[in-house]
């Protein structure tokens, strides 16, 4: 049996009310959170915080970052430890070089990641979301670290990080022998410029510092630094496949050394003992004086004085 049209016509009223409140509350919330996105400010990126990479040999790894260059090795536990044997580099009070064991014969890539230290890592997770950047659903906590991860557009490995306490523990007072307290720059390739400057540049808010190749007319390296410190990232700019010698050369980390005849002479010292062969420093196009080094693996060291020749 039909209900009275009356009833029906009330009901019909009292459900199309019900209707029209849900959508104005959906579309209230919808303002709300684009009001939100676009008043979400980036926080402070402030430097890198560490670069991973991946070995082959712990000990041979070993023999190059503590009887070369005199850091000490120690268990990581830091994010991205997926493996049994992971130990750290402690460059800095606030900045590390994390590796892994176990890079397989035929892999050419060991970068495995760059970390950039942040203030505020939730919020710069929603800015970049609010930027239609992926980002995880939550961050990563763990031991004193609040962290997650990206990939910028050349699918490099991109984490941020915020300390909880203070990282400044650990100190490098007990690694005199270290021969660099600081990671100035990190290598990346980059295949298409346009999108690495949107990503690094106008949503990271990274800026140029510099730029060079091999002559005047070319463009191979580009360096952007962080928007809030004086690390920065290096542009390594490829055209096509790159081969195994060549992507552990361009994907290098800096280490600023304030005098590189001094870093010279302990390294020639320190060579003698371990027959690492050490090849001249040599003055770059960035008018700097700069020596290179290869770990085991073929992964790029680059020693850099910070300021260019006077």
């Amino acid at each position: 049996m039909q209900p009275p049209g009356c009833i029906v016509q009330l009901k019909n009223t009292v459900m199309n009310a019900g209707f029209k409140k849900y959508c104005c509350v959906a579309v209230l919330q919808v303002l709300v959170f684009a009001g939100n996105a676009q008043s979400l400010k980036r926080p402070p990126i402030t430097g890198i915080a560490f670069v991973q990479l991946q070995v082959s040999n712990a000990g041979k790894a070993e023999a190059f970052y503590y009887a070369l260059l005199g850091y000490k090795l120690l268990p990581a536990a830091g994010p991205g430890n997926h493996h049994n044997h992971s130990f750290f580099v402690r460059i800095s009070q606030r900045q590390q070089i994390l590796l892994v064991d176990g890079l397989p014969p035929n892999q050419d890539e060991r970068l495995m990641g760059i970390a950039f230290q942040t203030t505020d890592a939730e919020t710069l997770r929603l800015y970049l979301q609010s930027k239609r950047v992926a980002v995880p659903l939550a961050l990563t906590r763990r031991e004193g670290m609040l962290s997650f991860t990206i990939h910028d557009p050349d699918q490099h490995t991109i984490t941020f990080v915020q300390y909880s306490n203070n990282p400044n523990t650990g100190a490098t007072d007990n690694q005199p022998a270290a021969i660099s307290r600081r990671i100035l720059h990190t290598g990346i390739t980059i295949a298409n410029t346009q999108a690495a400057n949107q990503f690094y540049g106008d949503v990271l808010g990274f800026a140029e510092i510099w730029r060079g190749g091999a002559n005047d007319t070319t463009t191979s390296w580009i360096n952007m630094r962080v928007p809030e410190g004086t690390d920065y990232i290096e542009y390594m700019l490829v055209n096509g496949p790159v081969g195994r010698q060549q992507l552990g050369s361009l994907h290098h980390i800096a280490l600023m050394v304030p005098d590189m005849q001094q870093a010279v002479d302990v390294l020639s010292r320190r060579s003698q003992k371990t027959g690492y062969p050490l090849a001249a420093p040599r003055i770059g196009r960035n008018n700097k004086w700069q020596l290179n080094l290869f770990d085991p693996d073929g992964t790029r060291i680059e020693l850099m004085e910070p300021f260019t020749m006077r």
